[in-house]
């Protein structure tokens, strides 16, 4: 089930919403409630793999348990456990296939090919409980009964697509979190602005990013794809992912907040960063933190003796970075990728030295902008032809009457885009709240929830009218 889906702007959530604060009496029926409720919501796109979700929190709950009442080398074992069997699960849905065919098995006929449906959201809730049994055996959190650890991993707001949280920073909320008026409000307003960003801007670049895309992979002797068309689609997929992926954020942090959680940020403008290192410090943050956390630091991270242990540590982050994010060489390559870059800047330290706040804004978006080319392309060969056709080096021309055309329908679409990609909305925001006085602010207190009425109205209107619906982290 989507967020940005009838079913559930009007008929999940408007019950579950209702319901919940209508048992406002017992913190522990609304807790019930919102975990029942979560996994019908993951049970509506995967009435099998629902047992699988169960299963995680099943066992991760007991060797949690395990870990929080053993000692020494049978903690140990416990904690090596967690990450063997989550691992495995991990691994079985979402990477067996993957690694038999490269493996040359299928097409040597020693196993029938075959492919597992992946589980919606299997790495964010897999992440989300191994990080609870790590951090059960560090200390940093207590053992909790599997109803709790089940709320924790299922929470339906942030299941599908995060952001990624620990569970030492929601365990008092699970508890003790207070509603209010202002909390509801506020999260109603960050889950429309999530909407708008999805229905209105992102799905109009998936539109467009799509297509050149398949374009592309059809071949310039059958459907040439000018350098105009290629950049345009690279730039509308550089727009389509951020907007895609922060509106699921807004989204999910908006719902916690209707229900009293509050979650940290997962994006901050990343695409105004200065270099390669900034851009993910602002990109996904709860997955950098992530595996800064539970892989970086505990395999000694720059706080080594030997640069080349340095180096190594950075390889393998980068390196399950991008095998996170699919099964694919495409992936792995991304994140190999990102590696170079930073491990070029921390040695080098070029965006330091650069003087001009604009080549290093242009270098990042350069470098980001090709990570995403290779990030959508289908295989390493289709990101190659991608890449030429933006480089001109296709026999494909320059100028693109289809490009224009494009570009003239959604030209509004494209500057709202850019605008909003960069903290101009916020800034205007503060600048506002400023004067709380002010014959300014006061007409903006009437006009925004005006707007905000009316970006959930257009956007509603969109979805109802069964426009492009993709989502670009649903299977993640």
């Amino acid at each position: 089930m989507l967020f940005s889906s009838v079913v559930f702007l009007f008929y999940f959530l408007p019950i579950v919403f209702l319901l919940y604060y209508i048992l406002s009496f017992s913190r522990m029926l609304q807790n019930v409630l919102l975990l029942a409720a979560s996994l019908v919501f993951y049970a509506w796109g995967e009435p099998v793999y629902v047992f699988l979700m169960i299963y995680s929190i099943l066992i991760n709950s007991l060797i949690g348990y395990g870990v929080d009442n053993t000692e020494g080398i049978y903690k140990k074992f416990l904690l090596w456990l967690s990450v063997a069997l989550n691992v495995a699960a991990l691994f079985i849905f979402k990477y067996l296939s993957f690694v038999l065919d490269s493996l040359g098995l299928f097409d040597s006929g020693a196993l029938p090919r075959f492919e597992l449906p992946l589980p919606i959201g299997i790495s964010f809730f897999t992440f989300q409980a191994l990080s609870y049994v790590v951090d059960v055996y560090r200390g940093t959190t207590k053992a909790e009964n599997p109803f709790y650890v089940g709320l924790y991993i299922a929470f339906f707001p942030q299941l599908i697509a995060g952001p990624i949280i620990q569970y030492n920073t929601v365990a008092d909320q699970i508890r003790n979190r207070k509603e209010s008026f202002d909390k509801i409000a506020l999260g109603l307003c960050r889950f429309t602005t999530g909407l708008g960003k999805k229905v209105l801007l992102s799905n109009c670049f998936a539109a467009i990013a799509d297509n050149v895309f398949q374009w592309s992979a059809i071949g310039t002797d059958r459907m040439p794809v000018p350098v105009m068309l290629a950049w345009l689609g690279s730039i509308s997929y550089t727009l389509q992912i951020y907007f895609d992926f922060s509106a699921y954020s807004d989204m999910a942090i908006g719902l916690g907040l209707c229900f009293g959680f509050k979650f940290g940020e997962n994006f901050n403008y990343p695409y105004i960063a200065t270099s390669v290192s900034d851009f993910w410090k602002r990109w996904h943050i709860s997955l950098t933190d992530w595996f800064r956390e539970y892989v970086y630091f505990p395999l000694g991270g720059s706080r080594v003796n030997n640069q080349d242990y340095m180096v190594r540590n950075i390889f393998i982050v980068w390196l399950l970075t991008g095998i996170w994010h699919g099964a694919n060489w495409t992936f792995i390559f991304w994140g190999l990728y990102y590696f170079v870059f930073q491990l070029a800047e921390r040695f080098f330290e070029y965006p330091k030295k650069m003087k001009s706040s604009f080549i290093k804004h242009f270098y990042t978006l350069m470098v980001v902008n090709a990570a995403w080319v290779v990030f959508r392309a289908n295989d390493l060969y289709q990101a190659g032809r991608f890449f030429m056709n933006m480089f001109g080096v296709n026999n494909n021309g320059f100028y693109s009457e289809l490009a224009v055309m494009l570009i003239r329908e959604n030209w509004v679409f494209i500057v709202l885009g850019i605008l909003f990609s960069t903290p101009i909305a916020r800034n205007m925001n503060n600048i506002l709240y400023k004067k709380p006085n002010s014959a300014v602010n006061m007409v903006y207190t009437i006009i925004y929830p005006i707007g905000m009425l009316l970006l959930l109205i257009v956007s509603v209107s969109y979805l109802a009218s069964g426009t492009y619906n993709p989502f670009i982290y649903f299977n993640f």
